[in-house]
């Protein structure tokens, strides 16, 4: 929604590019706090290049040129001006440049398989109890440093999806922290990336460039970037943080610091902030992840399933069947229905998902809307458990489940949580990740006060969040 205020002169772009859809946005801060307005959406999705699921990198970078060349259009109609731009994607994948600088090839996609053979070779050579403790990195088969390990070779430099947009659009080439702490080779407790890891698993320890923090300046606009898009070549590039998670998290409105978070996707991030990393054994079994957050907090969480289930099952339905039309007759449906294991493996890759969720609950699931129900019920089963163990593994209590993202319009997801959890759950805001990546670059721009907090960027999003509020039925809890 645009600014009804009066008008400033420096606003932000936010490219935020999730794994199903992208959106190029633009920030204002006004004096109640900040909104957004969505000038440019466009679609992503893997797709099968070169007998392999990649990410057509290419075509995301024109489209997130164009986002910038409306919103610097936009901005000027109302005469203002782009002072920064911020981007974050999704974790763990990246593109090899080859010396010269050109991208090797078509960025893998975590959902292709490649990596089933590389997961052991590399606990051949640091077994996953060690590179947990220095890591605290939960084991998903598809994390960084098993996709390195799949590679043939490793010449060049590796950027991460963010860093290398970030690359096209500076010339410039660092690697944010919070993304880097999703690769199994950043050191939890020093934030650094393990020397010792790079050895052990024969990885040059130039692969990766240096490291930088959100709210630091990559650079500026490359001349030819300034051209096509009109922005100024003055126009700086903020790091933010670049794992579209950690920036979501930074804007969670919680007013209390015993919340936990959901962030709600194609995946599910599901856990608590913390000041330091668990590196304890029972963290390890229960596969709990510590990663890193703005402002060096610790996003102590779970990587569960999601509503890629949900997603994939409306694509193999067809446009004959709506969400707004299943998720209703779904909630007419009964407590206690069939379930799933929704952190399950089985559902990583696409492929008729219906019929797969309806060979695991091993129930007739006869509608489309008893498939979304399991699906839901599902979910909100795995963030009781997770909410759960994230609470006996920090030693602190939970007062409060925020749900940000996509997931926190869906009233149905929402109610189930607060009645799994026993908790009170808001929902919203629904673009955190947008707003946690503007509110970075506003900081960095000093419309915060370069000094302000974690706490009062949250404050600026609670003055401007639309939230829903959910009260458990705890006859219905699992905690």
């Amino acid at each position: 929604m645009p600014n009804v205020l009066s008008p400033v002169h420096d606003v932000y772009a936010a490219v935020d590019i999730g794994a199903s859809s992208g959106r190029v946005i633009l920030g204002r801060m006004g004096a109640d706090g900040p909104s957004l307005e969505v000038v440019h959406r466009f679609p992503n999705g893997v797709q099968e290049i070169d007998g392999a699921l990649r990410w057509d990198i290419r075509a995301l970078f024109a489209e997130v040129l164009r986002g910038l060349t409306l919103a610097r259009e936009r901005a000027e109609t109302n005469g203002e001006r782009v002072v920064s731009i911020g981007v974050d994607t999704w974790a763990v994948d990246y593109g090899l440049m080859n010396d010269d600088g050109n991208l090797a090839a078509l960025p893998y996609s975590y959902r292709d398989g490649r990596t089933a053979a590389a997961v052991e070779k590399v606990h051949q050579r640091v077994p996953f109890e060690h590179l947990y403790e220095l890591t605290g990195l939960q084991f998903l088969p598809f994390n960084t440093v098993y996709q390195l390990a799949a590679e043939p070779s490793l010449t060049g430099q590796a950027l991460l999806i963010p860093d290398l947009l970030g690359f096209w659009l500076t010339g410039k080439r660092r690697c944010e922290v919070t993304n880097a702490s999703t690769t199994g080779l950043l050191d939890a407790s020093t934030g650094s990336f393990a020397a010792e890891l790079f050895d052990a698993l024969q990885i040059p320890c130039t692969l990766f460039p240096s490291l930088i923090e959100p709210g630091e300046t990559l650079g500026t606009l490359l001349p030819s970037i300034a051209a096509e898009t009109g922005l100024s070549a003055e126009t700086a590039v903020v790091a933010v943080g670049s794992h579209d998670t950690a920036s979501a998290v930074a804007a969670v409105p919680a007013s209390s610091p015993n919340f936990a978070y959901i962030s709600s996707g194609t995946w599910s991030l599901v856990g608590v902030e913390l000041a330091e990393p668990i590196l304890s054994e029972a963290g390890r079994a229960a596969n709990f992840t510590n990663e890193r957050g703005v402002d060096g907090t610790i996003r102590y969480l779970r990587n569960c399933g999601g509503l890629w289930l949900l997603q994939e099952c409306l694509r193999e339905w067809g446009p004959s069947v709506t969400l707004e039309a299943v998720l209703a007759e779904a909630e007419l449906l009964p407590d206690g229905g069939p379930v799933i294991d929704a952190d399950s493996d089985d559902f990583i890759v696409p492929d008729n998902m219906p019929a797969r969720i309806r060979a695991a609950a091993d129930a007739a699931l006869e509608s489309e809307a008893a498939v979304v129900r399991c699906i839901l019920d599902s979910l909100a089963l795995v963030y009781a458990r997770t909410l759960r163990q994230a609470a006996e593994l920090a030693g602190r209590p939970i007062d409060v489940v925020h749900i940000v993202g996509g997931g926190s319009q869906n009233r149905l997801l929402c109610r189930l949580t607060a009645d799994a959890t026993g908790l009170p759950v808001v929902a919203g805001p629904v673009e955190a990740t947008a707003l946690g990546n503007v509110l970075v670059q506003a900081r960095a721009n000093g419309a915060l006060g370069n000094n302000a907090t974690l706490a009062e960027i949250r404050a600026a999003v609670r003055r401007t969040a639309q939230t829903q509020h959910y009260q458990p039925n705890k006859s219905l809890s699992t905690i």
